[in-house]
């Protein structure tokens, strides 16, 4: 009875181990396509009551998509970049709203823009000498804190969005050539069950 009991959990775990990744990935996916697939159709709701009648799912957003891909286009003429640029600087500077607006730049651009910071990827020591943890460098000079040997070092938490600044000593990092941003930052988030071997076979 025992051993059957301990098979019968052995299998519960086993299909728990196999469902749970899909069934937790199309959630955040159906999720986020409900979120963004909404945006549009319930602003315009506000303004035509009506548009419910003529909406269909997936509408919303492919629309947004190629909203995203026109905005993107357009920006890269010369009087529209201008334009984005001042509308940019007044944002920066209207107090309460630059708190806001620059941080999420910040974000956004550390991840995908021009000023990508999550590129090197290292290993820090923090709290101890021999302890390590998986960092980026998101600054490489410190000069107007009054730290001239030290750089800004991210560490992101694991099964987290969230992380920590650190300004540390450069003696006390170490540079990870071998192992690419994506997968370093992977292996943070993930606790460190995440294989490397398999990407780089």
């Amino acid at each position: 009875m025992r051993k059957w009991l301990r098979n019968l959990f052995q299998y519960f775990l086993q299909g728990l181990i196999i469902l749970a990744p899909i069934v937790i990935t199309i959630w955040a996916l159906t999720s986020l396509f409900n979120f963004v697939d909404r945006i549009l159709p319930d602003a315009l709701e506000q303004f035509f009551p009506d548009i419910s009648s003529y909406y269909f799912p997936g509408l919303g957003l492919a629309v947004a998509i190629i909203i995203i891909f026109l905005v993107g286009y357009i920006s890269s003429s010369f009087i529209v970049s201008k334009l984005v640029e001042l509308f940019d600087s007044i944002l920066q500077k209207t107090p309460g709203i630059k708190i806001i607006y620059s941080t999420v730049k910040d974000f956004f651009e550390a991840f995908a823009g021009n000023k990508r910071k999550f590129d090197k990827a290292v290993l820090v020591s923090v709290h101890a000498a021999d302890v390590w943890q998986v960092g980026f460098i998101t600054r490489q000079s410190l000069t107007e804190f009054g730290l001239h040997e030290h750089v800004a070092v991210y560490v992101p938490q694991s099964y987290a969005f969230a992380g920590h600044l650190y300004f540390v000593k450069k003696d006390r990092i170490k540079m990870i050539p071998d192992v690419s941003s994506a997968d370093a930052m992977k292996l943070a988030i993930s606790g460190g069950v995440t294989s490397l071997d398999e990407d780089h076979a």
